[in-house]
């Protein structure tokens, strides 16, 4: 049998089914005891899952594995949230629901606001949300706690899904491969995957179902595929083609610390998206020309309050100050109804990625927009900062902002606090309106950076959270590359700098094709950075150059996708 999904960190391997099922609560909405009682056992139950984070956050410390302990550290500001506390505690009182009941509704609650996020990291926060969820009825069960840190042998894990507890206590020596049910190139399982380098297929309907614990498959991490009842013929082959993977995979290893320079002398910027100022998210700075993307939204997120001045000023500023002279593009708060924040009220919306978010929202609040231009402006002389706005959609939405910035510059001044004059500013291009514009855009702003998940899900009208049309979500699609080629042409014409830091950034086959559409960085997640930079140092200016025209010229994503990959070496 050949079961398929979506191939999201390369390999291939061959070995034993591990079948791992997650503790599920079986739910009943009747009360089984008062609500005095049930609120007791509500507060028992989260102490005991504050109890189990906080060894486990203390035990990663003490490791030095700042990465894990930060995913148990989020966990316990998510048990800890006083909204969704109180709530839980107002429904348990009330006496109509049981304690599991009401504190699984509160959290599924909160989790699918979190499932339409537009950002796709921050949409996974509703993998963190039911992840604590389940730790929490667990321990109302007085049940001890289920982990992979303990594997039996080298298996290929399969299972439903992977949350943040589960991959941050992974048995990594002992992981050949995983395997879920759900999920895409940018959910967590992915991310932790290629971190990891472990060979991954997501998104295989049923796969638990089909297959017995300890069972033998070949895992086929590139073509997205899970092959059982295999004879020795095929395992010969598959085994091959291990071999060669493997062997690709380390040749690439070697361009990490490599200068991307094209054949033919052209220098392109390798740049990195980051999500915080965490030592995990800075560890690849040796290897990268800037930060393309300083997602400053995850200053916001799992907390009661807005974030202070101050608190943003010093993690702009440790970022800024790790890059130096290296440009740190750092992106305003993007967030809005399909983004839910604890410290401020967003109403909730029928299509909010169509609605109020990202620079929107910042208007309608112009004293938490002030808050973090100024914040910015502070840290703007501790490195090359360089400010970009997200969501514009017209020439008054790039003249609007620039004026509150102007305002925030001159209380600074006022005040005697210095900031860099040479700050650039710049927009994010994800809204096919900008794009159009973007020879009057390249007139204001000092740069532009294209979001191409936004611009793609914008230009195809497909909700790239949606998996009942995912087939439409086409990231090869030519006409993405057009207006790309447009956008990059126009600024060029202004002799101002376009860069992307979408996913596009991150794909050998997308970037060699925008590079020869004239752009010069690239950004994108620390695990591209190598493969990014062998295709650069392989592929002349003068080859993309023609690669990109032919890819215009073609009619279907389908096409361009087959196009590329003949006439691409990796």
């Amino acid at each position: 049998m050949r079961y398929t999904g979506t191939a999201v960190s390369a390999g291939v391997v061959i070995g034993k089914v591990y079948l791992y099922e997650r503790f599920v609560s079986d739910v009943s909405k009747c009360p089984m005891g008062t609500p005095a009682e049930e609120a007791a056992h509500y507060l028992a139950a989260r102490d005991a899952a504050q109890g189990e984070l906080e060894t486990l956050c203390q035990h990663f410390t003490e490791l030095g594995d700042n990465e894990k302990a930060s995913i148990f550290s989020a966990h316990l500001e998510i048990l800890s949230d006083e909204t969704m506390d109180e709530e839980i505690q107002a429904g348990i009182s009330g006496g109509e629901s049981s304690g599991p009941w009401v504190i699984r509704s509160v959290y599924e609650q909160y989790a699918s606001m979190f499932e339409q996020l537009a950002d796709p990291i921050i949409r996974e926060r509703a993998v963190d949300l039911r992840d604590v969820c389940a730790r929490l009825l667990r321990c109302w069960e007085g049940l001890p706690e289920q982990n992979l840190s303990a594997l039996p042998e080298p298996v290929i894990i399969i299972t439903h899904d992977l949350v943040p507890s589960d991959t941050a206590t992974l048995d990594r020596n002992n992981v050949l491969g995983i395997v879920t049910e759900i999920g895409g190139s940018t959910s967590h399982s992915a991310i932790i995957a290629r971190s990891y380098e472990i060979p991954a297929v997501l998104g295989v309907s049923g796969i638990v179902s089909q297959l017995e614990d300890r069972q033998e498959v070949i895992l086929d991490a590139v073509d997205g595929a899970i092959l059982t009842g295999f004879d020795e013929e095929v395992r010969s082959a598959y085994e091959a083609k291990r071999r060669e993977i493997l062997r690709r995979q380390a040749h690439t290893k070697l361009y990490i610390d490599r200068e991307p320079i094209t054949p033919d002398g052209v220098r392109i910027a390798v740049e990195l998206n980051i999500a915080s100022a965490e030592p995990q998210n800075l560890e690849y700075a040796k290897y990268t020309d800037g930060v393309g993307l300083f997602r400053s939204e995850f200053l916001y997120m799992g907390r009661s309050a807005l974030p202070t001045e101050e608190e943003q000023f010093q993690a702009y500023r440790k970022v800024l100050m790790t890059y130096g002279s290296r440009p740190v593009i750092l992106r305003t708060l993007d967030i809005g109804g399909d983004k839910p924040l604890d410290c401020l009220d967003i109403p909730k919306e029928d299509n909010p990625f169509l609605g109020n978010r990202a620079l929107r929202l910042c208007f309608q609040h112009p004293d938490m927009f002030r808050t973090q231009l100024r914040a910015s402006l502070r840290a703007s002389v501790y490195g090359n900062l360089w400010l970009m706005f997200p969501m514009v959609a017209s020439m008054d939405d790039i003249r609007r902002a620039k004026s509150c910035l102007e305002s925030a510059k001159a209380e600074l001044t006022a005040e005697g606090i210095p900031f860099s004059p040479d700050l650039k500013v710049g927009i994010m291009v994800e809204i096919p309106a900008i794009a159009f514009l973007a020879d009057q855009a390249a007139r204001e702003v000092d740069f532009a950076s294209i979001g191409t998940n936004d611009l793609t899900q914008y230009l195809t009208a497909v909700d790239r959270g949606n998996p009942e049309v995912r087939a439409y979500y086409q990231t090869y699609h030519p006409s993405l590359f057009r207006l790309i080629g447009y956008v990059v042409r126009s600024f060029a014409a202004q002799g101002k700098p376009v860069g992307v830091c979408g996913e596009m950034g991150g794909d050998p086959l997308a970037a060699a094709v925008l590079i020869g559409l004239g752009m010069r960085q690239l950004s994108m997640g620390a695990a591209s950075v190598a493969s990014i930079k062998q295709m650069i140092l392989s592929t002349s200016c003068e080859t993309a150059k023609a690669l990109a025209e032919t890819v215009c010229g073609l009619s279907t994503a389908d096409e361009v996708r087959k196009y590329l990959k003949e006439h691409i070496d990796l």
